[in-house]
């Protein structure tokens, strides 16, 4: 599979265009005839990978993100049990209520109010311990599959691996520099070589 396509890049095409500038017009001056001058790499070897497939695909993301999914369901459970709890306490408080004083029906509002509250600061903490985890789980995975991919570069002598998504900057890409299983089945050869390596 090509691994590369040899393409102008911007910086190539600024040289290209400074280069005429200077043959069709007065020679360019630098400060100091001491220093040589700087060439830029005119040709760039790019390819891109699908980023939704990359990070969806990899072992590692689907084993953290079913840990995840596993601690929702617990969160869930917890909190529908306290509900529940609650639930009942206000039922039976409808039932005996008209036996209370008006003191003790007042007493007993306010503690049910408190309850109240207590239960949805709870739910809303967990539902943040989540959000939390979800952030820190793909900017983790974010970082293995950037630290992968620059290995991944020098290997193959790239010099840009584009992140293709739709709606993102990139709208079209030959099929030829897609890299996306190369590097998904890399990312999962590498993880299970060493599936203990956690880094949370």
């Amino acid at each position: 599979m090509k691994r590369g396509l040899n393409l102008l890049g911007a910086l190539g095409l600024a040289s290209v265009l400074l280069y005429g500038c200077n043959n069709s017009g007065t020679p360019s001056t630098t400060a100091s005839n001491d220093q040589p001058s700087s060439e830029v790499k005119s040709e760039v070897n790019v390819a891109f990978v699908f980023t939704d497939s990359v990070i969806n695909k990899y072992d590692y993301f689907k084993m953290k993100s079913e840990e995840l999914t596993e601690k929702g369901k617990k969160f869930e459970g917890d909190l529908q049990g306290r509900a529940s709890g609650f639930q009942q306490e206000v039922q039976a408080f409808q039932q005996t209520g008209g036996n209370m004083t008006v003191n003790q029906q007042r007493a007993k509002q306010e503690e049910l109010a408190k309850k109240e509250q207590n239960l949805m600061t709870y739910r809303d903490n967990l539902m943040q311990e989540l959000s939390a985890d979800e952030a820190a789980l793909y900017s983790e995975v974010y970082d293995r599959v950037q630290k992968y991919l620059e290995t991944y570069a020098e290997a193959n002598n790239l010099d840009v691996i584009l992140s293709y998504t739709r709606g993102g900057a990139v709208w079209y890409a030959n099929d030829a520099i897609d890299l996306t299983e190369s590097v998904i089945e890399g990312l999962n050869k590498e993880y299970n070589a060493n599936p203990t390596d956690t880094a949370k």
